[in-house]
């Protein structure tokens, strides 16, 4: 197969052994980490990053990049510790050897020169150590339509994309005419889709154009973002018939369909 997929597997399982576990029953290799055993990637102690990097050895798991929040405050908020909790983050992605860091370009903001400056400060903190930092298109931020991207692209061409099709439609955005602008910064995908009404659904299922984006698309990672809809009441959903058509009774099987549905598109 000519992808490698990767994954946030906290959407199948917040503990480590249940990520692990995940990960193996979907034949999948590399995550991209967010959240283990309850904390957050960004909040981790060398010392736990140290115990992650050896379990998932020993599992045969490697991490593709760090999912992480930077660049999810305010404009107007304190940039300092923000920018400290950065650096170590920096130390946590290399003790797991992770050579990506994603994040975004925060909230609130109008200007693109305060945008610039803040995350100029992650590319010159990252300086020296190998690590790819990767912006993320999201609704809420600077960077949410494809134009207002590639104003942060061609300021900072260090900074690489992270292109992901149902953020894009959150925003009113037409995924094509988005990877046309897009596309030579793009250095992962993050696979989601969604349908008009914002509603995200498995990949393929929606109006995301994946077929068409993943035939462009010249990297060999791919990331499996589920964020499908998990019902609580599932079983009597069910017996009920009303059709929800993409609920599913928990995580591991939101998350199974998610891998399984990324699969039927990619033929593997």
């Amino acid at each position: 197969m000519r992808y490698k997929i990767a994954a946030f597997a906290d959407e199948a399982a917040s503990t480590l052994d249940g990520q692990i576990t995940a990960m193996k029953e979907n034949s999948m290799e590399l995550l991209e980490i967010r959240g283990v055993d309850g904390e957050n990637i960004a909040d981790i102690t060398n010392e736990k990053a140290r115990y992650i990097r050896k379990r998932l050895d020993d599992e045969g798991l490697a991490v593709w990049s760090l999912g992480s929040p930077y660049g999810k405050i305010s404009i107007s908020d304190d940039f300092s510790p923000h920018l400290d909790k950065f650096k170590h983050s920096l130390e946590t992605a290399d003790i797991l050897g992770a050579r990506h860091i994603r994040l975004f370009s925060f909230y609130e903001a109008d200007q693109l020169d305060e945008v610039l400056e803040r995350l100029n400060s992650f590319i010159e903190a990252a300086k020296g150590s190998e690590i790819i930092l990767c912006h993320e298109n999201e609704k809420g931020i600077y960077g949410d339509t494809a134009d207002k991207c590639l104003e942060i692209h061609k300021a900072l061409p260090e900074m690489k994309a992270v292109f992901d099709p149902a953020n894009f439609i959150q925003c009113g955005q037409d995924t094509k005419t988005a990877w046309d602008i897009l596309s030579p910064y793009v250095e992962y995908m993050h696979i989601k889709d969604a349908l008009a009404d914002g509603k995200v659904v498995p990949a393929g299922k929606g109006i995301g154009q994946l077929s068409y984006l993943l035939s462009q698309y010249k990297g060999d990672v791919l990331t499996v973002e589920p964020h499908l809809t998990v019902f609580e009441g599932f079983e009597k959903l069910e017996r009920n018939n009303t059709g929800h058509k993409y609920c599913y009774p928990d995580s591991r099987t939101a998350f199974a369909a998610a891998v399984s549905a990324l699969r039927d598109i990619i033929g593997g």
